[in-house]
């Protein structure tokens, strides 16, 4: 194993760590944790608009920050008092299963590329992802009290979010590359910036909040 991967094993089950407590142990502390990765998640795409457009990222900068804060911030916080912490920790799953399947999967088989934006990506990797994003569907179903989870609409849930995840990847690599930066910060060991680690996360979020408000009310009864 290289040190590299090494890196970034350890960063990221010490990031699910952290994510999970902030999750579960007040809202008031998810809600001040969300607000301060929206900082560090805006000022690193700040960092990459100024370098695509220089003094002519002003226009850019605005959308980032009220995407960032006025859509993402309120879309994490609203789903998380209309849904609860195990919801939203069942999101965080799928995205988390479908980045390391698309990762995985991506290195082990390889093959055809799948765009030319992100070399690395590849379509096996993207295979990799929706069949991995599905990993948390079947833990939960296979828990009493989830019995009745497993039914279409959560599994389509599932690729939903993958293929969001992906897409926000290849955008926010889009951008690096307009940038010329391998990545967007140098936060977190292994990984890169925070954006580089939840660059499909800010997209998934909002997404969740709009399409499935009405299933995650399944999980707000049981709890």
């Amino acid at each position: 194993m290289s040190t590299e991967l090494k890196k970034r094993i350890i960063t990221s089950i010490i990031l699910f760590a952290l994510a999970s407590f902030c999750i579960f142990s007040h809202i008031a502390i998810f809600i001040i944790s969300v607000f301060i990765i929206s900082y560090f998640v805006f000022n690193e795409i700040r960092n990459i608009n100024q370098l695509i457009l220089r003094k002519k990222a002003f226009l850019l900068n605005t959308v980032s920050i009220f995407y960032i804060y006025g859509i993402f911030f309120v879309a994490a916080i609203s789903l998380y008092r209309a849904a609860g912490a195990v919801f939203l920790f069942y999101i965080l799953l799928i995205c988390i299963c479908s980045d390391v399947g698309g990762y995985f999967v991506g290195k082990r088989i390889g093959g055809k590329k799948l765009t030319k934006i992100s070399p690395n990506k590849t379509v096996s990797g993207s295979i990799g992802s929706f069949c991995f994003s599905l990993l948390p569907l079947i833990i939960f179903s296979s828990l009493s009290a989830f019995e009745n989870l497993y039914y279409t609409k959560n599994f389509l849930l599932c690729l939903l979010i993958s293929f969001v995840c992906q897409l926000g990847d290849i955008f926010i690599s889009y951008l690096k590359r307009k940038a010329k930066v391998k990545d967007a910060g140098k936060m977190l060991p292994g990984h890169g910036g925070l954006l580089d680690r939840i660059d499909g996360i800010i997209f998934v979020i909002p997404c969740v909040y709009i399409y499935s408000i009405d299933l995650s009310n399944f999980f707000k009864i049981l709890f």
